[in-house]
């Protein structure tokens, strides 16, 4: 069976974890503790390197980093998610680049600096901060402006390039992000976190944090 290593508070992890959901597909959830450092782990490690989330295990065949997952899972179940055609594929690709480079890492400086630096006692990096929102402001209004013409991030079908904007903008309550400028990507937003693959994952983004407290 496939087995899926993540944790609840990884966004990459937990893209994973929705692609496969929409899919059909059964799978273990494996938790990994990054708490208590169970990702430098050499058990770990023998699956990814970096000893980050997410990980696979396919029936003995291992892979690692979350886009490479979800276009795998996709060709194996010959999914509409990732597109066979070349010029739909490219379009694909080029949302979830921009979603990882530009949107996930502002989201990375806000979350960690906002929220992980507090709780761990760490220093609040307020340059790192400043970025990030900045970032933020910059490249979220391009979502907006392409939602406005698609239904969904890559054109008017359901696809990888959504498992990765969702998952993304995931924590945007807990580090008090307003929509209100953005109403087509909260719409958009809405409509999937009601989906079944999302609701798998969780029913929103900090539910075991709620659950454990």
């Amino acid at each position: 069976m496939l087995k899926i290593y993540g944790f609840d508070f990884s966004s990459p992890a937990n893209k994973v974890r929705m692609c496969a959901n929409a899919l059909g597909l059964e799978y273990e959830y494996i938790q990994v503790n990054m708490r208590e450092g169970e990702h430098k782990s050499d058990k770990y490690l023998s699956l990814h390197p970096a000893g980050k989330v997410p990980a696979i295990d396919d029936d003995g065949f291992t892979l690692f980093e979350s886009d490479a997952i979800m276009k795998y899972l996709c060709d194996k179940t010959d999914s509409s998610y990732y597109p066979k055609d070349p010029l739909k594929r490219a379009i694909v690709d080029q949302w979830c680049d921009f979603v990882s480079i530009h949107i996930h890492m502002a989201f990375v400086r806000v979350t960690f600096n906002k929220i992980v630096a507090p709780q761990m006692g760490f220093d609040v990096d307020e340059r790192s901060l400043k970025d990030g929102l900045e970032f933020l402001g910059r490249f979220l209004p391009v979502i907006e402006g392409q939602l406005g013409k698609t239904e969904f991030l890559a054109g008017d079908e359901l696809t990888i390039a959504d498992f990765c904007l969702l998952a993304t903008v995931d924590p945007a309550e807990m580090i008090e992000l307003e929509f209100a400028p953005y109403p087509k990507l909260n719409a958009w937003r809405e409509n999937l976190r009601a989906q079944e693959f999302y609701q798998k994952v969780h029913k929103f983004f900090g539910e075991s944090m709620m659950a454990a407290e």
